[in-house]
């Protein structure tokens, strides 16, 4: 059965599937990146494991697959298909396309994760249907997926999306991209963590506590969740007054909160839109398999640009 690799590559750990013409998801798999063994053995560890997942597809499916697509972590140079740069893997510049495709003898696609996770939103998930989404996951920082006609904006120089970095707070808190006040400092599933933290009193407490507490009615997380939100509700209508979005998807694991979080951010931002027109906002549907399914996505969409006949592949050693 013909089909393509999907591997979406985190901080300390891999997903991976093999996913065929249809859809369907033939085979997944999951590895440990090894970065406590350097940016090399990382490098290494990936393109093992693609190898391992070709062989696979080549013993159960009787062909190795006919394309793969890789989502990683950090700056992506999408054109060229080189990881830029990744503080959590040590990466800058790694020609990652390149060795992969020397490894698999099969065409590689490379995409930044959290664009590939927002492509698979809007083509099968939350957004499906949708011509104009932007895509949005609330974890340790914040980031974005601009999704035009069934596909993401990479943007000029691979920044395309970097709502996180949206200024909500003028001369508020510093963030590590060198400004001050930015979104991802006040409403990322880590700043509410740390908050919370600070205004409970247990250094252990976290976003899914604070928002445990908003339930049962504490004052303190209401207004620790409140002002996260009112940062949130700024920074996005800024986002859709310049890209005026249909269908506007939050995910990550301050989403996991659900209404707790999703009725009076809808409301936020009801108040604050004036000429704009008001998005659906709703929750992602793929959680943490939208990279891999992304990926899935990347390799096909390759194949449907190259039209490549898979006859035509080098011989290649797993």
């Amino acid at each position: 059965m013909r089909h393509v690799i999907a591997l979406d590559v985190g901080g300390t750990g891999m997903k991976a599937a093999l996913v065929g013409d249809d859809g369907e998801l033939l085979h997944r798999a999951r590895r440990a990146t090894g970065r406590e063994r350097g940016p090399d053995a990382v490098v290494e560890a990936i393109l093992d494991f693609a190898a391992e997942l070709r062989a696979y597809g080549a013993e159960h499916h009787g062909a190795p697959a006919v394309a793969a697509g890789v989502a990683v972590p950090g700056i992506v140079d999408e054109e060229r298909g080189v990881a830029a740069y990744a503080a959590n893997l040590g990466w800058r510049d790694v020609p990652l396309r390149a060795l992969l495709t020397r490894r698999l003898g099969i065409p590689v696609a490379l995409g930044h994760d959290v664009r590939t996770g927002g492509l698979a939103e809007g083509r099968i998930g939350a957004g499906r249907g949708a011509d104009r989404f932007l895509f949005v996951p609330l974890g340790t920082g914040i980031a974005g997926a601009i999704g035009i006609d069934g596909r993401v904006e990479a943007g000029a120089h691979g920044f395309a999306g970097e709502i996180g970095h949206i200024v909500v707070r003028p001369s508020g808190t510093p963030c590590p991209c060198g400004q001050m006040g930015c979104l991802e400092r006040y409403a990322s599933a880590s700043a509410v963590s740390e908050a919370w933290a600070a205004a409970c009193g247990d250094p252990d407490a976290d976003a899914a506590d604070c928002a445990k507490a908003v339930e049962s009615g504490d004052p303190n997380a209401v207004r620790v969740w409140q002002e996260a939100v009112d940062a949130l509700a700024d920074g996005l209508v800024t986002a859709l007054t310049l890209l005026d979005p249909r269908t506007l998807i939050i995910g990550g694991g301050l989403a996991e909160a659900g209404e707790v979080l999703f009725q009076p951010l809808r409301d936020a931002v009801r108040r604050r839109v004036t000429f704009q027109k008001l998005p659906s906002i709703v929750p992602a549907a793929l959680g943490d398999t939208a990279g891999c399914l992304g990926a899935g996505l990347l390799a096909q969409d390759l194949l449907d640009s190259t039209d490549l006949d898979p006859t035509d592949l080098p011989e290649v050693t797993a």
